[in-house]
């Protein structure tokens, strides 16, 4: 089994010497497309393929061919699929991983071939630790989520109840949070419910009956939707619990199909498509007149902002991969349509502004209004370690 997992010494030499040699730039692009996370997978394609129709399909001199994989949000697919580009379609990057257990599936392979992966959507603190290859543009729990626990503090809340999915991210948010309110004086109650096929009734049954100050919920992009019914059937919105959390849950695909539950809810996320700048309305019409007129989300920002790491890396190393390419991306800083963004030169990881944001009717619709902002902010787990 370990010697068809990992790629052996020979075809790591081969490829290496394949990728410098090709006039092609291969990225492949990993994504859940069918499934339950199917959302993140649509969002961030759409993204990427505008990014290229923006700035066309050259950079270096090299042509640029996205190869776009469906793992449907199954680690074990995600890694199949990685080592196939790697050995068959001699890719340069690998880009995508919609969940956690995605994004840590391939970084053996990713440290074996020296194939940078650009990490588009997982949220886990520490995914970059993985491989010195990973690089991440979208964003970790523990960077929204203190914020969201510094703001309840300072407005009133005491008593929070967390309600998180039962892996990784949910673990850093519950992590997070805790740790940050606590130290405010505040008291916690942690929930946590499974990720798969999640029944969110007998742990928002136990909310109700603990009656807190506020819920705190993190739920992966593309299952707010059903929390939110169930959320309503429990008759919590009628309760005075205050609804906080990262942004996920009010994830800008789905927040008009809540409806009037969502009003009020607030969070703490890096982007909301009404986020007010030039670059961001630009982004949101071009986005929207290519897919239907689909609203862009963070999952869209985070794989529009690696096209855009990527090509100007691509740039610096004149269309050439591996470690010049990891190296020309760290400390890369730019102006993202959700504000000014950087990459960590000694984590890989981004710094990037939060915006505490709460849902409003605007034009018709239910939007992320930002009303406040947290400029710069690294990931907390990984500065509290070189502190």
């Amino acid at each position: 089994m370990l010697r068809r997992t990992f790629l052996g010494a020979a075809a790591v030499l081969a490829l290496t010497g394949a990728a410098s040699a090709q006039e092609t730039v291969k990225i492949g692009l990993i994504l859940p497309m069918t499934g339950p996370f199917a959302s993140t997978g649509r969002q961030i394609e759409a993204a990427a393929k505008l990014y290229m129709q923006q700035k066309g399909d050259t950079v270096a001199g090299k042509k640029i061919q996205l190869i776009v994989k469906d793992d449907t949000g199954t680690a074990d697919v995600t890694k199949r699929l990685a080592q196939e580009l790697i050995v068959n379609d001699k890719i340069a990057v690998m880009a995508g991983f919609g969940l956690t257990p995605l994004a840590l599936a391939p970084a053996p392979l990713a440290t074996q071939a020296k194939v940078p992966a650009v990490v588009m959507a997982a949220a886990t603190a520490t995914i970059t630790e993985a491989s010195p290859y990973i690089v991440r543009t979208s964003f970790t729990l523990p960077q929204a989520t203190v914020p969201m626990a510094e703001w309840a503090a300072q407005n009133g809340i005491k008593k929070v109840a967390t309600l998180v999915s039962d892996y990784g991210p949910g673990i850093d948010a519950e992590k997070a949070f805790t740790s940050a309110f606590t130290a405010k004086g505040g008291q916690v109650e942690n929930l946590r419910v499974p990720l798969a096929n999640p029944d969110f009734s007998p742990f928002l049954q136990k909310v109700a009956d603990a009656k807190p100050d506020a819920l705190f919920v993190f739920v992966p992009s593309g299952i707010g939707a059903q929390f939110m019914k169930q959320f309503v059937e429990r008759g919590l919105d009628k309760s005075g619990i205050k609804l906080i959390g990262p942004g996920d849950v009010t994830d800008d695909d789905l927040l008009n199909n809540m409806g009037d539950v969502a009003l009020g809810a607030i969070t703490t996320q890096h982007y909301s498509a009404a986020h007010d700048s030039p670059e961001n309305k630009a982004f949101v019409e071009a986005f929207k007149k290519a897919n239907n007129g689909m609203r862009p989300n963070f999952m869209a920002v985070g794989g529009y902002d690696d096209m855009h790491l990527i090509y100007e890396g691509l740039k610096k190393t004149n269309g050439a991969g591996g470690q010049a390419l990891i190296d020309a991306m760290k400390g890369m800083s730019w102006t993202s349509p959700r504000g000014p963004v950087s990459i960590d030169p000694q984590t890989r990881d981004i710094i990037q502004n939060i915006y505490v944001r709460k849902v409003e009717r605007k034009d018709g619709e239910l939007y992320n209004v930002e009303f406040a902002t947290i400029p710069n902010v690294k990931d907390p787990v990984k500065a509290a370690k070189s502190n």
